[in-house]
């Protein structure tokens, strides 16, 4: 018989799952990286997005022996993805949310920075990939990792609102090489994570905060594209 996870102390897993999870970055990008070298996928948009997809999927994985395997608990629940009250609050929550932390990026003088998704988007399909892949699979993934199974540990070592904190440091860190490093565009990035772990700590729902991560994204990737087109 399964046991709920309401029936032992939440979380349930410990510093040292942690550990292995990010033990398996490097053997999981490197798993990812053969298998598109040995299978031929096609180049550009499509294969940049595959490779990615698997990292995604390879982690989730590795995410998914830790919680719901190791410990024979259901893993969608156990990670709170939930329904949530007040979900057309989260849903603005995330376009205010982009227009607020591009203020900010603003008030801080963040560099003028490349966007990587430029030169990926070339037709139509690529558009479509990469808009999926912007507001459907990367804040599911990243906030079932950092929201969903980062911050709950957190949260119970040092308090929910230094989880909320310190969750967002390592998603910004995560974004790093994508601004060059700019300690700028990082705080924007950290401040939008902690609105996010803001999220998950009042709804008590990692879906919540992945619905204001979609918001978000998708609310800089019109912009990009109205921006592109002028």
């Amino acid at each position: 018989m399964t046991v709920e996870p309401e029936s032992r102390e939440y979380p349930f897993w410990t510093y040292e799952d942690l550990g292995m999870f990010v033990g398996s970055v490097i053997p999981v990008f490197l798993l990812a990286l053969l298998i598109v070298r040995v299978i031929p996928f096609p180049k550009g948009v499509v294969g940049a997005m595959v490779y990615q997809s698997l990292i995604y999927a390879l982690m989730l994985g590795v995410l998914y022996v830790l919680v719901a395997w190791r410990y024979a608990q259901p893993f969608w629940r156990s990670l709170r993805w939930t329904t949530f009250r007040l979900p057309f609050v989260c849903a603005a929550a995330g376009p205010l949310l982009a227009v607020s932390t591009t203020a900010v990026g603003i008030l801080l003088k963040a560099p003028p920075i490349p966007s990587p998704i430029e030169d990926l988007i070339s037709d139509r399909r690529s558009l479509f990939i990469m808009m999926l892949f912007l507001t459907v699979f990367g804040p599911v993934f990243e906030e079932l990792v950092f929201r969903g199974f980062l911050f709950p540990l957190l949260a119970r070592s040092v308090g929910p609102w230094s989880g909320i904190l310190l969750a967002a440091t390592p998603f910004a860190l995560v974004h790093g090489s994508q601004y060059h490093w700019s300690w700028q565009h990082l705080t924007v990035v950290g401040l939008a994570g902690a609105v996010f772990g803001f999220a998950r700590y009042k709804t008590e729902s990692t879906a919540a905060a992945t619905l204001v991560h979609t918001g978000y994204n998708a609310t800089l990737f019109i912009v990009f594209l109205v921006q592109k087109s002028l």
